[in-house]
């Protein structure tokens, strides 16, 4: 979201109203500041339910020490005002307590971001802060210290966890990829052992320079598939089947043209107009495609019937991503019919490996993989055919999770895979 003409009232009102409305805090829980160019600290204010803040209720503290606004600051603004002294270059602060980021908390144990290539370089360095009273000076001295010494998300002992980026924006797509990262390996500790990548794994490969593809204006069926691909991306992240910094869709134009979309841009504030046409060498001028363009693109080339891609990684595929478990799509029919077998590959990276990655992928055989490390690679006949595969098949990997406590599962037997194969033309 481009925020540069947002009062930062707004922008702290719109965060927070985010942040509640996915259950990442409570109505007395967390707190949220701006730091202003001018020295001003604009911050939520105490003992306000956070489900219904208002402009009108945020607080401006002064360098000064003065106070503008309608009730006193949170209770925790010391911690924000000594962390903005100590790192000149963090501007903004998430303070929350989401549920899987608490249980590390409470837990006294740290998550490890190396599962993901993307969470790793988005959350940066993760560090643990020690207890102190919420609200006290010891506690603002506690985070500012591990914030000083290089932080970038510090949880909290017993309490929750405190976040700084460039911006609001950049906090909170760093607040928003550690929670659900925490959830994902919360879900993974059931399964066995989790996998991390090594330091040559992790490194984020960012996409080949792309040349200019000539403009064109945008056909109808061109506005009707941007307004598709934005409608399905919206829906994705709201289901939390994705999140701000992880996922992209694509669909297939004509001849070797595609829709993909943007690198690096909030998934639920996507435009049409973002949206970025490609061939597996250019792209439109002044725009970055996803990372996985050049995959999407091979995956076209060699799938005639392959009409659209989506890339993602919902929290329960992914765990099966971060373990050596099995995913069994056996389950019940529309599991099997609709995700085939769903086999796991081992790790490979979107951007060095999109060749090895793009035989691997067909809309008859195999519309669904798991990639180690990485997540799922679904393909359909258009966007709809794939958007069902990825509801599917997070539907089905957490109904795998909420069977475990009940007893051992029980798939179809070979004869009822058979009879699928027959009547929906499974292959």
């Amino acid at each position: 979201m481009d925020t540069t003409w947002l009062h930062p009232r707004d922008e702290l009102v719109e965060t927070m109203a985010r942040i509640y409305r996915y259950k990442m805090t409570t109505t007395s829980g967390g707190n949220l500041s701006i730091l202003d160019p001018n020295g001003d600290i604009w911050i939520t204010p105490s003992r306000v339910d956070k489900g219904r803040l208002q402009p009108t209720d945020i607080v401006c503290v002064h360098p000064d020490g003065k106070r503008t606004g309608l009730h006193p600051p949170s209770s925790e603004f010391p911690f924000h005002r000594e962390i903005y002294r100590r790192r000149p270059d963090i501007k903004a602060i998430v303070h929350a307590h989401p549920g899987a980021l608490v249980a590390f908390s409470i837990c006294r144990k740290l998550p490890d971001t190396r599962v993901q290539t993307v969470a790793n370089a988005v959350c940066g360095k993760v560090a643990y802060a020690p207890y102190a009273c919420p609200g006290s000076e010891e506690l603002g001295k506690n985070i500012s210290e591990t914030f000083a010494a290089g932080a970038d998300c510090v949880m909290l002992e017993n309490h929750g966890v405190v976040i700084g980026g460039t911006d609001l924006h950049d906090a909170f797509q760093r607040f928003e990829t550690l929670e659900f990262i925490a959830q994902t390996l919360v879900k993974a500790a059931s399964l066995g052992e989790i996998k991390t990548l090594s330091a040559i794994e992790l490194p984020e490969r960012t996409v080949p320079d792309f040349a200019e593809l000539p403009a064109l204006p945008p056909s109808n069926r061109e506005k009707e598939l941007r307004t598709q691909i934005c409608d399905f991306a919206h829906r994705a992240y709201q289901q939390r089947l994705l999140i701000s910094t992880v996922g992209s869709f694509s669909t297939r134009l004509e001849n070797d043209r595609f829709l993909i979309t943007p690198r690096r841009r909030d998934r639920l504030q996507l435009e049409p107009g973002a949206l970025v046409v490609a061939t597996r060498r250019a792209c439109e001028p002044g725009k970055r495609p996803s990372r996985t363009a050049l995959l999407h693109a091979l995956i076209y080339e060699q799938n005639p019937d392959v009409g659209a891609i989506i890339n993602a990684q919902p929290s329960h595929a992914s765990a099966f991503c971060m373990t050596s478990a099995e995913l069994s799509t056996h389950t019940i029919p529309e599991s099997y019919i609709v995700l085939n077998d769903a086999p796991k590959l081992p790790h490979a990276c979107v951007v060095a490996d999109a060749e090895r990655i793009a035989t691997e992928v067909s809309l008859g055989k195999r519309p669904v993989v798991l990639i180690e490390n990485e997540g799922a690679l679904i393909v359909g006949k258009n966007v709809l055919d794939a958007f069902d595969r990825l509801e599917v098949l997070e539907a089905t990997t957490e109904a795998l999770f909420l069977a475990r406590p009940l007893g051992p599962l029980v798939p179809m037997p070979e004869s009822a895979i058979d009879e699928l194969r027959k009547v929906f033309g499974v292959s």
